[in-house]
């Protein structure tokens, strides 16, 4: 009897070995770009297909468009009932690093295959210098990470561990009227000011904080998502951005402070990295680009560089010391094509005239 149901046991073994595994897989099939680059703009088209490697029975396929980073749902493009060339528009797409994916159905189930390609702006950008036209004295020991106008008060986030701050000073003076101190544990980072609220952030610490505009008085706390870090914030009175020190801008909820979604900053040939300091100027995000004497004017939709302004010459004119760090710290106050800019630990902050070149 033993040997009996040993022969059955084998014998089954046998057959499943020669029948294998029929289950299907995402090696089946794979997607094929027709007229494939190394970097698309909003201008292109492209054509794309599914490969179908064995000859297998499908039901339909079905193309999404998103961020390698799913937040929220990929953008549906197309719903095919067998394999053929689907050419995509990218008209609307953002910029940076997109997934194309297929949701391949067979039996009922979907098999997902994806491609990634990436877009890059359609137009170089603009190239601007600046003007001085007025010079005000700044706090040389304040590592400036933050500034933002309330009326005619500078608020101002201050970093360093055991130095962080946040502050409200004259802008002409450099007078500081009221300092808040962040605790040791915390590196201060950059801000914004929102239904008469300052949103503050920290560095690697995970967390935000949240006061009151007039008092300083803390309300509050919020922490980060998906972003890396903590570097720089604005917003334009719906959405607040989020700079991480990459190259990426994310959207917040500014009733939840909630990761929404993001932009990649892209010229017409590569990304931004290590964006910093961010400022909301006339629809644009003015962002402070680290160790760089530059700030890059960014599309907000769909990440693009539409100009950079060169700042170049403007650290040389400030006291030159061994703890000066580089430039950082944007301020608007409305008017036109006006900024107000310092860096860490910079003993000045000027009032420049943006000038096309």
């Amino acid at each position: 009897m033993n040997t009996f149901k040993l022969l059955i046991l084998t014998f089954l073994s046998i057959l499943v070995s020669q029948c294998g595994d029929n289950t299907v897989t995402k090696d089946f099939f794979s997607i094929k770009i027709s007229n494939a680059k190394k970097a698309y703009t909003t201008n292109d088209n492209v054509t794309i297909e599914v490969l179908n490697k064995k000859n297998t029975t499908i039901d339909s396929v079905v193309y999404f468009i998103g961020n390698p980073i799913e937040i929220g749902k990929p953008e549906k493009i197309s719903i095919q009932s067998e394999l053929k060339p689907e050419t995509l528009s990218l008209k609307n797409q953002k910029l940076g690093e997109r997934l194309i994916t297929a949701s391949v159905y067979v039996s009922g189930k979907p098999i997902e295959i994806n491609k990634k390609i990436v877009l890059v702006a359609s137009q170089k950008p603009i190239l601007y210098s600046y003007k001085i036209l007025e010079t005000y004295p700044h706090d040389i020991q304040a590592y400036t990470q933050g500034l933002e106008f309330k009326q005619d008060t500078l608020i101002e986030s201050t970093g360093l561990y055991k130095h962080s701050s946040l502050r409200k000073t004259n802008y002409k003076t450099g007078e500081v009227y009221k300092i808040i101190k962040l605790g040791d544990a915390y590196f201060g980072e950059g801000i914004t000011l929102y239904n008469n609220k300052i949103y503050q952030l920290t560095w690697r610490e995970k967390t935000g904080f949240i006061y009151n505009a007039n008092t300083l008085k803390k309300t509050g706390t919020f922490v980060y998502g998906k972003s890396k870090e903590g570097w720089g914030l604005c917003n334009n009175e719906q959405t607040i951005f989020k700079s991480d020190g990459t190259d990426k801008i994310w959207k917040l909820n500014p009733e939840t402070l909630a990761e929404t979604n993001y932009i990649e900053i892209m010229t017409n040939k590569s990304k931004i990295a290590s964006v910093n300091e961010l400022e909301w100027v006339n629809g644009k995000i003015y962002a402070n680009i680290y160790q760089k004497e530059a700030i890059a004017i960014v599309n907000p939709k769909n990440g693009a560089v539409e100009g950079v302004i060169n700042l170049k010459g403007l650290k040389e004119k400030v006291t030159q010391h061994q703890e000066l760090d580089v430039l950082n710290g944007i301020a608007y106050k409305g008017e036109n094509n006006i900024l107000y800019v310092t860096g860490k630990k910079w003993d000045k902050l000027f009032k420049i005239e943006i000038i096309k070149n």
